[in-house]
């Protein structure tokens, strides 16, 4: 048996112990809007439900372990004490995971994301139109637990709208766990999908993908590629050149033959096979590719 004090190894090992012994974790995927009304999207994985009456949501932005810098979203709820907390289903995980990139204050995740803004009824916040279950919430405390990198900020919520998908709901009105699909946090890139199991998304921690907003809108609006897709093509940090393009083309007969048909339908069929096996850079080559 490994025994560890906490206080004698770093918190970057602390915090992987942690995230890797209490897990699956539901994932809060939290709207912010700070005093200007700039909004903010961000999932955290610190997060449950703590009551019915009154219904009560928690989710804590920790300080960051590397600088001791806080999250927009806190300095957003401290600033307009409201919030969305929206649930994450497997449909939507790569974009997820896209909204977590470090992007600068004022950078509207929702955009860099490729997800939809869904006006509150009572709250300013928007919900995200893709989520299954959205709660509006208004903050009711902030609780610090340190000033130090890794500290938690408990942001206690009271939920005051909860929006579910009818479609999501079995005959007698309860939510179906295998329709809503959702997912959880494991440790370092790994998740659980919860009716079928563990799968990995890189998370986007030392990169700054380009965003699903800079992707060619013949691209974006694709009848083919899902959000996930675009999850994955806007997480990467710049595109390949034309003179890469041109060689992967021209290394594979059935592909070249493949683009010159100049048919969308099946050159994003095949750049979402490609993205199946995680070779998103490939993928782009044939997406970008000349007709």
């Amino acid at each position: 048996m490994l025994t560890i004090d906490p206080k004698d190894i770093p918190v970057s090992e602390l915090f992987g112990h942690l995230t890797g012994a209490v897990s699956p974790r539901p994932i809060a995927f939290a709207s912010t809007v700070d005093k200007d009304g700039n909004v903010n999207l961000a999932p955290f994985s610190f997060f449950n439900v703590f009551g019915a009456n009154p219904p009560i949501l928690v989710y804590s932005p920790s300080r960051s372990g590397r600088d001791n810098t806080t999250k927009n979203t806190l300095d957003n709820v401290l600033e307009v004490a409201e919030c969305t907390v929206n649930m994450v289903n497997y449909a939507m995980v790569q974009q997820m995971s896209l909204a977590s990139t470090a992007y600068a204050k004022g950078v509207n995740e929702f955009v860099k994301a490729g997800l939809t803004e869904l006006a509150s009824e009572t709250v300013t916040p928007p919900r995200v139109a893709e989520s299954p279950v959205q709660f509006e919430c208004k903050v009711i405390e902030v609780k610090a637990l340190g000033d130090q990198g890794g500290a938690g900020n408990l942001v206690i919520c009271e939920i005051l709208k909860m929006h579910i998908d009818k479609t999501i709901l079995t005959d007698t009105g309860a939510i179906d766990p295998l329709k809503i699909d959702q997912v959880s946090r494991m440790g370092a890139n790994w998740y659980s999908r919860a009716k079928e199991g563990l799968f990995e998304v890189p998370k986007p921690i030392a990169k700054t993908g380009i965003g699903v907003d800079q992707i060619p809108e013949n691209i974006r609006l694709s009848d083919i590629l899902t959000g996930n897709d675009l999850g994955m093509l806007g997480n990467v940090e710049q595109l390949p050149t034309q003179a890469q393009i041109d060689t992967f083309i021209a290394s594979d007969a059935l592909i070249k033959e493949l683009v010159k048909t100049g048919d969308d339908l099946v050159i994003h069929k095949k750049a979402q096979e490609l993205l199946a096996q995680k070779n998103v850079n490939n993928a782009w080559k044939i997406l970008l590719a000349k007709r």
